[in-house]
């Protein structure tokens, strides 16, 4: 299914995505070492709850994962990189951790994720792939606009990662989004311009580059959801929610303050 909304519901799906947005870097800034992943969860159930929302997560049970996934965000750390379940781990100095977090509120949803290293340390690798997938998810962004087509934001966004010299997963990638938090069209973070879908205004999408440092290839914690890198290397995740315009792109889950 593919939605497009019209500029009332663009306007709610605005207000979810700064709550999302808030609620993230309200937990990077609690997320110190000696913080469990568990706490995290709790933080993120509370805040949702208080802004009269509901999780994405909670309910979840996707074909790709051992649902229900049961938890309020997704906390993946160092080598883990997507669909992190929340469990009893306590962040050290040094760790990568990245949020993903997606809500409902007024009828529609909005999707976004952070990645950040915990602590004082200073670790060129990861920020350099942190930054990687940031860039990457600027211009994928900025390829966004009416009457492009999907594989304009995909080469976009593949052109950073491969010039930053990351191999490139296509099993997992951004989506469209609305009442629902998973939708049509799939975003494959790299792929050929002018191809697939032509975007147009009132569509809302989650753009979402990752990498892992050495390999594209996935391998599946024994929970039945955390997703790690093959290698044991560490790896990134940025994503937000985009609606197109009439002039482009507007960024949803940006922070309202």
């Amino acid at each position: 299914m593919i939605e497009i909304l019209n500029p009332a519901e663009v306007a709610k799906a605005r207000k979810t995505g700064a709550l999302v947005a808030d609620i993230l870097q309200s937990l990077k800034q609690r997320a110190v070492a000696g913080t469990n992943l568990l706490e995290i969860d709790r933080w993120a159930a509370a805040m949702i709850h208080d802004a009269g929302a509901t999780s994405c997560y909670v309910d979840y049970e996707p074909s790709f994962g051992r649902g229900p996934f049961g938890h309020y965000i997704c906390t993946a750390v160092n080598d883990a990189v997507l669909h992190g379940l929340p469990h009893d781990y306590t962040l050290a100095d040094g760790d990568l951790l990245s949020l993903d977090l997606a809500v409902l509120k007024g009828g529609f949803a909005a999707d976004s994720a952070i990645s950040f290293v915990v602590g004082d340390s200073v670790d060129t690798e990861s920020t350099a792939m942190i930054s990687a997938t940031e860039r990457a998810l600027a211009a994928g962004i900025a390829a966004a606009k009416p009457g492009a087509r999907i594989g304009d934001l995909s080469y976009a966004i593949g052109s950073v990662l491969s010039e930053a010299g990351y191999p490139i997963n296509t099993e997992f990638g951004g989506h469209g989004i609305g009442s629902t938090m998973h939708q049509d069209p799939h975003v494959p973070n790299t792929g050929r311009p002018g191809r697939g879908y032509e975007l147009r205004p009132g569509l809302l999408l989650a753009l979402e580059p990752w990498v892992m440092a050495d390999t594209a290839t996935l391998a599946m914690d024994p929970d039945g959801w955390t997703l790690r890198s093959a290698t044991g290397a560490r790896s990134a995740h940025s994503e937000h929610t985009i609606a197109i315009t009439e002039d482009g792109a507007e960024i949803l889950t940006l922070p309202s303050r």
